[in-house]
């Protein structure tokens, strides 16, 4: 194999562990990793080794298991962020907006928050500003507490075992076992929502963006002040709102049904 050959079998391998480690929902040993790309495991320990120096990938607790790193997960949000390639998607939450008149976001989970990718506002004067790239919690957001309802069991267990479920106002569930139940009506219902435990006088529905393997890609949300509509006022535009997550399913995750 020429010099050329070899070092592009290993960005090649390199890529396919990074991939293989953000595709699991648990943290990865090399000799696990060995198994499953059919590789050395010495190759698949430099390999990891290096990419945890670049940032790429960081160790679990304990040392032994590899999850994705800052820089990787950097990169990966400035991807999905690009404004050139995220401009069908931005149309999708424009007709949103335009339609229900009240602002429309797009959110990523990324690590134990969620993240705004994208963002259309209303053109009322009192809207309340989170911009693209704010972070926020879990517990307490309409797509926050839609990520962790979608989360398989064992998951969501351990990430809320480790979250601090801070109060942010007076209707922050802050109680682990109140989440849970709420978690599993979200779950029955496919519909997240947010009553102003986040931010005061802010209401919000978020409903699952699902892919062609059946996994939660994205959650698109509307939000408003509850001085101009309340919850019930916002579930009425579910249909509208399954819509648009449909069309934006089949634009970022691969699926092609009802993308009309």
């Amino acid at each position: 194999m020429t010099k050329d050959g070899a070092t592009q079998s290993t960005l090649i391998r390199g890529f396919l562990i990074a991939e293989k480690i953000v595709q699991a929902d648990r943290p990865l040993s090399s000799a696990y990793l060995a198994e499953a790309l059919d590789l050395p495991k010495a190759t698949v320990h430099r390999i990891a080794q290096q990419l945890e120096e670049e940032g790429l990938l960081q160790r679990a607790p304990g040392g032994k298991r590899f999850t994705g790193g800052k820089r990787l997960r950097e990169l990966a949000m400035a991807t999905l962020s690009n404004a050139v390639i995220g401009a069908p998607r931005r149309a999708i939450l424009q007709a949103l907006s335009d339609e229900v008149g009240e602002t429309c976001n797009l959110t990523v989970l990324d690590d134990n928050e969620i993240v705004y990718l994208d963002r259309v506002e209303t053109n009322w004067p009192y809207r309340i500003y989170l911009p693209v790239g704010s972070h926020l919690p879990l517990h307490c957001t309409a797509t926050g507490k839609l990520f962790l309802a979608y989360m398989k069991p064992a998951a969501r267990r351990r990430l809320l075992a480790s979250l601090t479920l801070k109060r942010h106002t007076d209707l922050t569930i802050t109680e682990a076992a109140q989440l849970e139940r709420q978690l599993d009506r979200i779950t029955d219902e496919g519909v997240g929502y947010d009553t102003g435990e986040y931010l005061e006088g802010m209401v919000a529905i978020a409903v699952p963006v699902i892919g062609e393997d059946g996994q939660m890609c994205f959650a698109i949300a509307i939000h408003a002040p509850s001085a101009r509509k309340s919850l019930d006022e916002l579930r009425q535009y579910l249909p509208t709102l399954r819509h648009a997550a449909a069309r934006m399913a089949a634009l970022e995750c691969g699926d092609r049904e009802d993308a009309a």
